[in-house]
């Protein structure tokens, strides 16, 4: 018997045309931040795109050139260590977010060569980028990429591996560019962090998901393969119908609430599930319990 080949339908198309649109403003609007007040005014973002900069600045190369240089390694590895579902989807992002800031750096000047109001234009700008990027299912890929690959190895939470990484990039700044443009590229990507929560209307800590399905045993697997969180499940049934059901209980960061859903219609569109807030989690992955 021959299988059937799954078909693309419209809607589809029309899906993933939206997303690209949406990955494209998000990676323009990135570039606006890089090459109108990080890159002129000595302004490292956390992870690639700051070693970018140190690139650009004291051998000349251009910044969208080494970000795609050195994805090459991570995406090698993420294809063996994460799979390719991944891989595809934060190899559009960062494709054209190097792209976008080389092309566009002839057209963009600088906008201010104040240190202050660079880091905070820069920020607010970068995070909005950000932000898109996230909504939209995808990633410029970076540390990001790295914190999810040292997560798998190690065991430490993604959380931890891409807070160091963007740590020992600013570190780096210090020694490269001086104390002040490495204290105010802090300040930036303090701004920037704040402006992605905002703009993938994050208020709290993370997102608690419960996730009531038909198909727990799957989707329990994407998430904990995909966004490296763990699951709790609980069998149940329905009240009114008596029929059997799996919950699922799951806390997320606010950038991957996107991806969690999309996970979810993906596996079971018919799933009954709750998205809220968290405004404080302790644990695995998160912050560690403390005693008042």
């Amino acid at each position: 018997m021959k299988l059937k080949k799954p078909q693309v339908s419209k809607a589809d198309i029309k899906f993933y045309f939206i997303d690209l649109l949406g990955i494209i403003a998000g990676c323009l609007v990135m570039a606006v931040s890089m090459n109108m007040f990080k890159v002129p005014n000595l302004l490292v973002p956390g992870g690639i795109s700051g070693i970018g900069v140190f690139a650009y600045h004291v051998l000349g190369i251009p910044v969208g050139l080494t970000i795609i240089i050195l994805n090459i390694p991570l995406f090698i590895l993420s294809y063996k260590i994460l799979g390719p579902r991944l891989v595809v989807q934060s190899l559009v992002g960062t494709f054209i977010f190097s792209l976008a800031v080389d092309l566009t750096a002839p057209f963009l000047p600088a906008a201010t060569d104040d240190l202050l109001l660079a880091s905070v234009y820069g920020g607010v700008i970068m995070g909005i980028g950000v932000g898109l990027v996230f909504r939209f299912r995808s990633s410029t890929g970076g540390t990001a990429l790295l914190s999810l690959i040292l997560a798998k190895v190690t065991g430490i939470s993604p959380g931890q591996a891409l807070f160091f990484g963007d740590l020992f990039v600013l570190a780096l700044a210090i020694f490269v560019f001086g104390s002040e443009p490495a204290m105010y590229s802090a300040l930036a990507l303090f701004i920037s962090i704040k402006v992605v929560d905002a703009v993938l209307e994050g208020l709290g800590l993370a997102k608690q998901a419960i996730i009531i399905t038909r198909s727990g045993a799957e989707v329990n697997e994407r998430l904990l393969s995909e966004l490296g969180r763990g699951v709790t499940r609980i069998e149940a049934s329905g009240g009114y119908t008596g029929e059997g059901r799996e919950v699922l209980l799951c806390v997320v960061t606010r950038q991957q609430t996107s991806h969690l859903k999309t996970i979810i219609h993906e596996v079971d569109p018919t799933a009954f599930v709750i998205i809220g807030n968290a405004t404080e989690v302790h644990g695995e992955g998160f912050k560690k319990m403390q005693q008042n």
